[in-house]
């Protein structure tokens, strides 16, 4: 049976952790490309698997080296912010792509595999197999933690379309790579001095 109690106690820290995380950055900027459903359900998915194998573990993914998970974790955020500066400005006063130009499984896929990547041995995931093992509730965990990462994704993706309507594409695609270098350099930093 599903405890309440747990589930929203799981949300609430959960969804508190993730909100100033790169997850809210990355449906901002998948957002403001591609058609916001389709996003969602690559994210959604991505988030969902996370969920299961972190509930599954418990608290097996607090064993991964430290260092090396912030180590890859830099070198996906340098990748990233290579990417947008590279290719941002292919598109600079391009809208959201109609929806005829975006296929579902090019979109869904596109963020499920960055949430996928960017996610794993996060402090969110890893919080959510401590969680599960000190509540020995992995349904309410579950429930808790996916509802939490799914509302932030979706805030994130939403003020991304809310956002666009008001600051030009190149502004927001050299912010996010901007944030992505920072958090790159961070990360890297992490993992050297340990």
């Amino acid at each position: 049976m599903i405890s309440l109690t747990v589930t929203a106690v799981v949300f609430g820290v959960v969804f508190l952790a993730e909100l100033p995380d790169k997850t809210a950055l990355a449906g901002l900027v998948l957002g403001t490309r591609y058609r916001a459903s389709y996003v969602f359900a690559g994210v959604a998915a991505a988030f969902a698997l996370h969920v299961a194998l972190a509930v599954a573990a418990g608290s097996v993914l607090t064993l991964l080296p430290q260092q090396l998970v912030q180590a890859l974790t830099g070198v996906l955020f340098l990748g990233g912010a290579a990417v947008l500066l590279t290719k941002g400005g292919a598109d600079d006063d391009a809208e959201v792509r109609k929806p005829e130009n975006q296929s579902f499984w090019k979109v869904s896929g596109a963020g499920f595999m960055l949430i996928l990547v960017a996610e794993f041995g996060d402090l969110t995931q890893i919080m959510t197999a401590n969680l599960a093992a000190r509540y020995d509730d992995p349904l309410s965990v579950g429930l808790g933690a996916v509802l939490a990462l799914w509302a932030v994704a979706g805030i994130g993706i939403i003020g991304g379309k809310a956002l666009m309507k008001k600051v030009p594409l190149r502004l927001i695609t050299q912010i996010a790579a901007l944030v992505m270098l920072g958090l790159g350099v961070w990360s890297l930093w992490e993992a050297v001095t340990g």
